[in-house]
């Protein structure tokens, strides 16, 4: 059987900005895993890249979650730089158990409500609402993962290994290849990150 020939032209014309996403995400949360300042202005960009991807795809959830990562990130580059001027470098912070087990109670709550307003906003717009109940999770979660990791609690790591792995198969039902890749390596760096801010917190 003859194969038409590979147009990379057409491919890069339809799966360019997912392809930028994916590079500029891993690049950013490599950088993260080295606690270097220079994470965060990658990470914005990787943010706005994939609101931009999720709203195209029906993942409303994921795409109004990039909007708060935008301000988490913005949150988190502000929080570091100020680590650093005071302390040289960027240093993990512990995370008591009182505040482990709110965060994960305010997760849950903004999973409940997140997936009926999906559904409504669905309504009110005549779009079709992917998965509305497991992306209000996984994006409230990942609020909870990102607000951890900009206070530097290692135990950010813990819960996005969580929150990626369920992230793959919602993508691989989406037909996001690329991203659902992505997030395969994402676990691989967050145990990667895991590693190497439990090895910092020992030291300092």
């Amino acid at each position: 059987m003859i194969h038409p020939q590979f147009d990379i032209a057409a491919w890069l014309a339809a799966h360019g900005l997912e392809l930028a996403g994916v590079v500029t995400t891993i690049i950013g949360i490599w950088l993260t895993t080295k606690r270097l300042l220079i994470c965060w202005p990658i990470t914005l960009l990787a943010d706005v890249l994939y609101l931009v991807i999720f709203f195209q795809s029906g993942l409303f959830s994921d795409a109004l979650l990039q909007v708060f990562f935008v301000a988490f990130t913005i949150y988190g580059w502000w929080h570091w730089w100020r680590g650093v001027r005071a302390d040289g470098e960027v240093r993990v912070d512990p995370l008591g158990m009182r505040a482990c087990i709110a965060a994960l109670v305010v997760g849950a709550i903004g999973a409940l409500l997140l997936g009926p307003v999906m559904i409504w906003l669905g309504i009110m717009l005549r779009i079709t609402v992917a998965l509305p109940h497991l992306d209000a999770a996984l994006a409230s979660y990942s609020l909870v993962a990102s607000w951890w990791e900009a206070r530097k609690h290692i135990a950010n790591w813990w819960l996005w290994i969580a929150v990626d792995l369920v992230y793959i198969g919602e993508y691989i039902y989406k037909d996001l290849w690329l991203t659902a890749l992505l997030y395969a390596g994402l676990v691989g760096l967050a145990i990667l990150g895991l590693r190497d801010w439990r090895r910092a917190a020992e030291n300092s």
